[in-house]
């Protein structure tokens, strides 16, 4: 059975009594060892010098009522009990150099005796679990029997908010609130992913340290970075306003100017004072989006602007302070980018501490359909016209968007854009199958005309057909495209399969290349004679 140790301020007014009438108050300290049932093999009692005869005399009165428990003085010396910092500081210390041992002794922390903030001081040290205990409330008796000693009455307080099911509630849904206001209230279903945003929830409100997102453009890095502002300044974590700047869009002494600021004659043209992104982000937060493309100066400059919280605008001989929170955004590998002297490593180290990396859309194909809805609801906010799929569209839609021919290249910028026309081009507000088939058209020449890949998909769908060539996996599209490029630049299957098995030809005793071209192409259910070359 466990040990229980209880520690405790000696109370220097509660606890006092020189005579023998000391026996007809109630001293906290004293009925701390008497509780019925809450036996106390050990008490840590904590006084300053002070107040040594209080103490002794404590120490006597317990062993009378409690002889079998042991007491420990600890000299504790505030200068001034009503300093937080040098009464949290104190308490801490005492806290962190206990030999605490939890498999054998169970701890709880007296928060009756003491100021007020010593109070709180022992309640934050327990709930930080520096102090791995649980907290004791003693309360005077309020009706006495002639015979009856001053224990009172105690309550322990147990800080473990997992047990106490309605506030668990409560917590889980202010959690999953926090994170679906971060998802913009979009109900996703890739499981990494609310993984990830759910972990950015506990890291931007518990945390004032850079956070870097990396991802693909297009992968929503701007957006979440807001929607993190936003949560915080709900909590009032912050206070002051969202900064964002594409650190692509800087350069040379505009950069400098733009981020730091400058004085009234810094430079040619500089009329008057700038004070800079980073001061105006003061008490709020600061997006730096393509971080990477800063340059080595300027990365030099926002480094110890994180880091001490002060900088020097372009021309000025005096420092300007700015505290803010920073959000980075790349779409870079900013490691290799160390690695080939692009980028400061000291910087990168800084805003590697909490780094998410946003995934492409399509690694997030089951998020596809949520995010079709938030589309289309914040078409009805910009638009004010309510659109809608029938249902035959929207499974299309979906087939298409979800299936190996879709790139979305440019990633939520590309659904964005591709529900924006269909809901514009929507008659009477309802997309139906033909705005859709247009849709993909639309989207297959765009991807088409903006990958290396040009024309592959031409050949395979005029071949094939659109709706079976969107059924290949991308290794046997880009294969049989290259493949029916050939023989249509070939009169015969013998001479289109010489030139497709040049090399490994030359390697048999006798080859047939027809035949094996033949074989290859009824695996497509193909014949060489149904490959008609354009006119």
């Amino acid at each position: 059975m466990k040990r229980r140790v209880a520690i405790s301020i000696l109370g220097t007014t509660l606890d006092a009594g020189k005579w023998e009438n000391r026996w007809s108050r109630w001293r906290p300290s004293v009925a701390l060892c008497q509780q019925p049932g809450l036996f106390i093999d050990r008490l840590e009692l904590i006084h300053d010098n002070h107040s040594q005869a209080l103490c002794h005399r404590i120490v006597a009165d317990i062993e009378t009522v409690a002889p079998a428990t042991e007491v420990r003085s600890n000299v504790i010396n505030f200068r001034d009990p009503w300093d937080f910092s040098e009464v949290y500081t104190s308490l801490r210390d005492f806290a962190r150099n206990y030999n605490f041992d939890p498999d054998t002794e169970d701890y709880l922390v007296n928060i009756t005796t003491g100021t007020h903030v010593a109070q709180i001081c022992w309640f934050l040290l327990t709930e930080a679990r520096i102090i791995p205990g649980q907290l004791l409330q003693l309360s005077p008796p309020r009706e006495r029997e002639p015979e009856q000693d001053f224990a009172g009455t105690h309550r322990i307080i147990d800080l473990d908010l997992s047990r106490y099911d309605e506030i668990a509630k409560r917590f889980a849904s202010e959690r999953e609130d926090a994170a679906s206001f971060l998802k913009s209230g979009i109900s996703t279903r890739n499981a990494a992913f609310n993984r990830m945003i759910d972990e950015i929830e506990r890291v931007v409100i518990r945390s004032t340290a850079p956070v870097l997102l990396t991802g693909p453009t297009g992968a929503g890095k701007s957006q979440l970075a807001r929607r993190i502002y936003e949560l915080k300044k709900s909590q009032r974590k912050v206070s002051g306003p969202f900064i964002e700047v594409n650190c692509a869009t800087l350069r040379g002494d505009q950069a400098m100017s733009t981020l730091f600021g400058h004085v009234k004659g810094a430079f040619t043209g500089a009329a008057g004072e700038r004070a800079g992104l980073l001061k105006s982000a003061d008490k709020g937060v600061l997006f730096l989006d393509e971080i990477g493309e800063l340059g080595l100066d300027e990365q030099a400059m926002c480094l110890r602007a994180i880091e001490e919280k002060k900088f020097l605008p372009v021309g000025a001989d005096r420092e300007v302070s700015a505290e803010f929170q920073l959000l980075a955004g790349t779409n870079r590998d900013l490691g290799e980018d160390v690695r080939k002297g692009r980028f400061r490593e000291d910087l990168y180290a800084r805003l590697n501490l909490w780094t998410f990396q946003l995934p492409a859309l399509r690694e997030r194909k089951e998020d596809i359909e949520p995010n079709l809805d938030f589309e289309l609801r914040r078409y009805l906010e910009r638009e004010g016209e309510n659109v809608t799929f029938n249902k035959e569209a929207r499974q299309r839609y979906l087939t298409f968007a979800t299936g190996p021919q879709a790139v979305w290249s440019a990633n939520f910028r590309d659904l964005s854009a591709s529900v924006t026309r269909m809901a514009t081009l929507a008659p009477h507000g309802r997309i139906t199958t033909d705005v859709v088939d247009d849709e993909v058209r639309r989207l297959n020449a765009f991807w088409r005309s903006s990958s290396d890949d040009d024309g592959v998909d031409l050949i395979l769908e005029d071949v094939l057909g659109a709706e079976t060539a969107a059924r290949l996996d991308r290794f046997d599209a880009a294969q049989l495209a290259a493949v029916l490029h050939t023989c249509r630049q070939h009169a015969t299957a013998s001479a289109a399969g010489r030139a497709l098995f040049a090399i490994s030809r030359l390697e048999k005793k006798s080859s047939n290349d027809a035949d094996r071209l033949s074989k290859y192409l009824a695996r497509f259910s193909l014949r060489f004679e149904d490959i008609k070359r354009p006119e």
